[in-house]
């Protein structure tokens, strides 16, 4: 991310001084103006020209071009390099300039924000990027954070604000933030103007959970923390305003820390194209080096006997000197074997490519109107060579939206739906929903589809009636009264949200709370609960619990948590409901529900009051306080009686269970890298089916230091080398090196899984360690790394692109995925709920996970088979165009002379074959899109850089040469003896000429027909109309009107017609075509026929399905039963329960609910997937791996 302001050396410190902006200037700091793009109006022509010729053809033809102004050496007119040269250059800059444009455009729209800040004791209005640090800024309810702020003050009681962290982390929650006691009362202008504190603190970082400081004012010293600072890129709700002193200004705050700096990427295929160019100059310099020495030796053995009439040029002194220039004339006429159309129509097709993208309408959302859009025009071919993809799971794979799906009450489960036979009813046969109209107060957008637990409710049942008033009373949500009736919940998890509004519906409404009541409407009665404690959540609890005195006098607690937690905190008497409720919870497991189990206990009146006062000892303790309250909430949450538990389904977004398993099958590996907790991310990692329970075994990496991180990976691939050796595969090896260790890994039997924390994962990422984490993470199916920062997340994308060598695609929606997105091969921004950070950031973005699956397997598919196939064309009409030029140097002294005419050497590369290879190259396909769908390994090939790699261009030129020889060498050998029909001659040169150029333009015309799979009327039209062109001008330019205009340049008039009116021509034009071209057609029958690929052998399936015409059949997937346990305890944050207590009004955010059942399960996707047979780090060569790969 680059400054506005220049770069200034590190910091050691920071001190900021607030209201003093010529005591903080002196240090430097950055402004607040932010800049993403690449140029400014003076760098521009520069720097872009600088990055075009870093293409080494650039490079290459602006040589030809200073070569081609040399009269003694130029044998072809200067304007037939240039005028293709500074066509490519204009639009590639064009082109970059509109990207720039947008970026800048994005730029100014976030400068020019405006913020209050107080200036001289007034709130003036300011753009962001007049900002300074140490100004004081006033913001209202939802706006953005200008800056990294220190909070000083706010609407709320005691300083307290309540902030959305989704552009930061991705978690769309409410978060709290609470300003140090000493400046919450400054809130009046007045007294803000007059605050003159310093602050000392940490020098910027990317770290977005710590800060650490010292405020120090009026002579004192306060210590400040996270909990006291407003990150930039965060939005401030349900506060009506807040006051926030600037620490960190534009590229100093966090999250641009975070932000990788915008990167220059190219392909494999733009730089394998590099190494080409740069082989195919070498060969150029040879070919140019053996006509020089032929000169040489023909003009000192032959040319010297003609001097009188064939005198050397002036300057020429020797035959050694003829050489040399010899040379260099050579190098421009062969230059054409990389023609710079080649670049133009690279850049054309990409852009063609591009343009489907943008008008796929099964890529385009109704809901949110948002069509699939390629922000670049460069990477579209390596969308199909795609190894590993990084995801986001926030927003990415999920909704973030939780739905009340099931429960368990006393041993009754209700939730599943059943038909008038009673049977489970199958998805598309739910009746209507369950009618809430008998409550006023219910949420109309809540939708439950058992009626038996509402008649349960109806009937009294005093188990059902407690299990929702635990749930109207276990909670730390908000409630909000807009008007009569209409009752907003402010949750600051998604899940208790689910479950609070699921009681709200079935009669037990939340209504309001204080910091010692809770009022809940009963059935209608509006009844007050007495709260006596919140035994508040933590990730080692992982439960939390209220303690209440009804209107009665009766106390008892209610608890609720994750089930491997409180079943064994029961009483002994519900060991037989135990049972019966686990088998429940292992029912919802399996679906993917997030699964809790809820509890009570009844308290004697004496035993509370004296564990009440033991507890207020514990609170006031300055020394082991948590150790102490943790003991006393164990104490108290024993002997519980078993009430029920939940199921909540976390909504994946349509389509990510069979996306991620259809990408799997296209032995695309899967990441996800999220900020959220382990076991919330762990159980969508169940619910989107990349962990199963018949995996060997699901690794969990936890440890705390870098002896414990490497402890725990070592385990894990002895128990996969364990297991592999117990398999009988042979392996076992005493002492293995790295990258055989790695090969050995990637090949073991069985199926595992990766689950890594992100304090862990920043001691694997160390230098030393990064290697042996990446060998066990490749190892495995499906790696997850959980409460990773976005600096992390780039870490571990750029740790696979350094040893694996694969094509990497990152994909999110939040700003915490912005350098991650930049950091991948290809990233891919998902326009969601966290606004447009990412999409910005991106190369592609759409609005839904499963159009990654189309974007990969039919237009990543087909563009690098469409790219593949055209550069293969290309290389090889090229060298047979050229190459006639070095056989026909043999037979005509050396001399530089051409074959062709300079006009047919014009046109041949921009009219007569630019055309229909450019029709291939962006329209052909192999198989339809259904089938791309339909067999995921048809992507395989991509991945193994089968298509065009140095193997297959060896193979095109060599048919290139091959195509040469023969072109030359017939009508050479015809035109010996060969006569016209008045008894002359034939030979000559421009009957010759004009020969070789037919048979040329004829058979790339026939091969193309060849090499091309999906004819349209488009291709007819160029193929046809490239031919017809071709004739139209060559007898144009032989013709008579033109002589007369243009006497010195078109001097042989009527030679073609002259020629072509000869059988003889055109049977040598026709022997020529076929010897050519039967060779290709032969090969193509035999290996069609021998060894087919994958894509022949689909195309083949689709033709006899056609004669058949038999259904294609669709297999049913059945879901299978979980193990894995309650998603909630880590779904929830620590210190709310303390809040509400001490009377401090907390306000939190709700989400929205609504959702999505995760249906199959992998037991198809393990029958129907083969491992890849070969990878960049395993052993064999290509050929083996090719075979292995393609196979049905």
């Amino acid at each position: 991310m680059e400054r506005c302001a220049a770069r200034r050396a590190p910091e050691e410190e920071r001190r900021v001084r607030a209201n003093a902006r010529d005591y903080n200037e002196k240090f430097q700091y950055a402004s607040n103006c932010i800049k993403t793009s690449k140029y400014n109006i003076i760098t521009f022509l520069p720097v872009n020209l600088f990055e075009q010729f870093q293409e080494v053809a650039n490079t290459y033809f602006l040589f030809l071009l200073i070569l081609q102004l040399i009269p003694q050496i130029s044998s072809l007119s200067w304007f037939t390099t240039i005028v293709p040269l500074v066509l490519v250059l204009t639009i590639t800059a064009v082109k970059d300039a509109t990207d720039d444009y947008f970026r800048h455009k994005s730029d100014n729209q976030v400068n020019n924000r405006q913020s209050q800040v107080l200036i001289s004791g007034v709130l003036q209005q300011e753009q962001w990027m007049n900002v300074r640090v140490g100004d004081i800024i006033k913001l209202e309810n939802n706006q953005f954070v200008a800056a990294d702020l220190l909070l000083l003050s706010s609407s709320e009681p005691h300083g307290l604000c309540y902030i959305e962290t989704a552009e930061l982390d991705g978690e769309t929650n409410m978060k709290v933030r609470q300003a140090i006691p000493v400046t919450s009362e400054l809130g009046s202008t007045s007294k803000l103007a007059q605050f003159d504190g310093e602050v000392i603190c940490e020098p910027p970082n990317n770290k977005l959970d710590k800060f650490g400081g010292t405020l120090y004012w009026k002579e004192n010293k306060y210590p400040l923390s996270n909990q006291n600072m407003l990150l930039r890129g965060c939005v401030l709700r349900n506060t009506e305003w807040c006051f926030g002193l600037v620490i960190f200004a534009g590229p100093d705050t966090k999250l641009m820390q975070n932000s990788g700096r915008t990167k220059f990427k190219r392909t494999s295929i733009d730089r394998l194209m590099n190494t080409l160019v740069l082989w195919i100059f070498g060969f150029l310099v040879c070919m140019g080096v053996i006509l020089a020495i032929g000169n040489a030796i023909w003009e000192h053995e032959v040319g010297v006997c003609f001097q009188i009439y064939l005198p050397w040029d002036e300057g020429v002194h020797s035959a050694f000197f003829s050489g040399f220039l010899s040379f260099w004339s050579y190098i421009i006429i062969l230059n054409t074997v990389v023609p710079i159309s080649l670049y133009v129509s690279v850049e054309v097709i990409r852009l063609g490519h591009s343009y489907f993208i943008n008008w796929d309408k099964k890529m385009y959302c109704a809901k949110r109107r948002t069509p699939a859009e390629a922000r670049t025009t460069t990477l579209n071919e390596e969308l199909g060579q795609v190894e590993y993809i990084f995801s986001d799971k926030t927003g990415t794979l999920t909704q973030n939206i939780m739905v009340f799906s099931k429960c368990s009450v006393n041993g009754h489960s209700y939730g599943d739906v059943q038909d008038m036979l009673g049977h489970k009813a199958e998805l598309g046969e739910r009746p209507e929903p369950v009618d809430f109209s008998f409550n006023p107060l219910a949420d109309p957008r809540f939708q439950f589809w058992d009626p038996s637990l509402l008649e349960a409710i109806k009937l009294g049942d005093a188990h059902v009636h407690e299990f929702f008033r635990l749930l109207s009373l276990c909670h730390t949500v908000m409630s909000e009264e807009k008007s009569e009736g209409e009752l907003y919940y402010k949750a600051q998890s998604p899940d208790e949200g689910a479950l609070v509004t699921a009681s709200r519906n079935f009669g037990f409404v939340f209504r309001s709370r204080t910091p010692k009541t809770i009022t809940v409407h009963e059935l209608g009665r509006a009844i007050t609960y007495q709260l006596l404690a919140i035994l508040d959540f933590n990730n080692i609890r992982k439960r939390m619990s209220v303690i209440v005195r009804s209107p009665e006098g009766k106390i008892r607690l209610y608890c609720k948590g994750a089930d491997t937690i409180l079943l064994e905190r029961l009483h002994p008497i519900n060991q037989d409901l135990t049972n019966v409720t686990t088998d429940h919870l292992n029912e919802y497991a399996g679906e993917g529900l997030r699964t809790l189990v809820l509890a009570y206990k009844d308290l004697e009146e004496s035993y509370y009051e004296e564990w009440s006062e033991r507890l207020h000892r514990a609170s006031s303790a300055h020394e082991a306080r948590e150790d102490r309250l943790a003991q006393l909430y164990d104490e108290v949450e024993h002997d519980m009686m078993l009430l029920g538990a939940t199921a909540i389904e976390d909504k994946l977004q349509q389509g990510v269970p069979e996306t991620i398993a259809i990408l799997t099958l296209a032995n695309i590996k899967i990441w996800v890298l999220t900020g959220d907790k382990q076991e919330t991310a762990v159980n969508i990692g169940y619910s989107c089916k990349m962990l199963t329970d018949d995996m060997t075994e699901v690794f969990v990496v936890t440890g705390h230091t870098v002896l414990e991180v490497r402890e725990e990976l070592r385990k894990a691939r002895e128990k996969m080398m364990d297991a592999s050796r117990s398999t009988g595969n042979g392996f076992y090896q005493e002492k293995l090196s790295s990258s055989k260790l790695t090969s050995v890994l990637e090949a073991i039997a069985g199926e595992y899984a990766l689950v890594i924390n992100g304090h862990s994962l920043a001691h694997a990422l160390e230098a030393d360690m990064e290697v042996e984490f990446l060998e066990t993470a490749c190892a495995c199916k499906a790696v997850i790394c959980c409460r990773v920062t976005p600096l992390q997340k780039a870490q571990v994308v750029e740790l696979v692109k350094k040893y694996k060598k694969a094509v990497t695609l990152a994909i999110g929606d939040g700003a915490n995925d912005v350098s991650m997105i930049k950091t991948a091969h290809i990233g891919v921004g998902i326009s969601g709920q966290e606004g447009i950070q990412a999409v910005l950031a991106s190369d592609y973005s759409f609005s839904q996970f499963k159009f990654l699956q189309r974007l990969l397997l039919v237009h990543g598919r087909w563009s690098y088979l469409r790219m593949c196939k055209f550069l293969c064309y290309f290389f090889y009409k090229n060298f047979a165009f050229t190459m006639v030029h070095f056989w026909f140097g043999f037979f005509c002294g050396f001399s530089a002379q051409t074959v062709y005419d300079q006009y047919f050497i014009t046109l041949y590369n921009i009219v007569y074959t630019s055309l229909p290879v450019l029709a291939m190259g962006v329209f052909d396909q192999d198989v339809p899109e259904q089938r791309s769908m339909e067999y995921p390994k048809l992507y395989e090939p991509g991945q193994l850089n089968l298509l065009f790699n140095k193997r297959e261009f060896f193979i095109c030129i060599a048919q290139g040469i091959y195509t040469s020889v023969l072109m030359f060498f017939i009508p050479y050998g015809v035109f010996a003896d060969a006569t016209r029909d008045d008894g002359a001659q034939l030979a000559d040169y421009q009957s010759f000429a004009v020969t070789v150029a037919t048979s040329l333009v004829i058979v790339v015309s026939v091969q193309i027909g060849l090499d091309t799979g999906f004819w349209t009327a488009i291709n007819h039209f160029f193929i046809w109309g490239s031919l017809a062109a071709y004739f139209a001008i060559l007898f144009a330019m032989h013709s008579d009107g033109l002589f007369q205009m243009f006497p010195n340049q078109f001097r042989f008039v009527g030679n073609a017609q002259n020629t072509l009116a000869q059988p003889t021509v055109w049977l040598t034009i026709a022997l020529t075509t076929v010897v050519c071209i039967m060779p290709v057609v032969a090969f193509r029958f035999l290996k069609l026929d021998l060894k087919p690929e994958l894509s022949d052998t689909v195309r083949y399936t689709q033709l006899v399905r056609k004669k058949q015409k038999t259904q294609h059949r669709c297999m049913r997937r059945a879901g299978r039963m979980g193990s894995r346990r309650s998603g909630y305890a880590f779904s929830h944050q620590e210190g709310f329960g303390e809040l509400i207590m001490s009377g401090k009004n907390m306000r939190l955010s709700s989400l929205a609910l609504s959702s999505f059942t995760a249906r199959p399960s992998t037991g198809w996707i393990e029958t129907l997937r083969k491992k890849k047979g070969s990878d960049s780090s395993t052993a064999g060569s290509p050929s083996s791996a090719a075979s292995k790969t393609l196979k049905v």
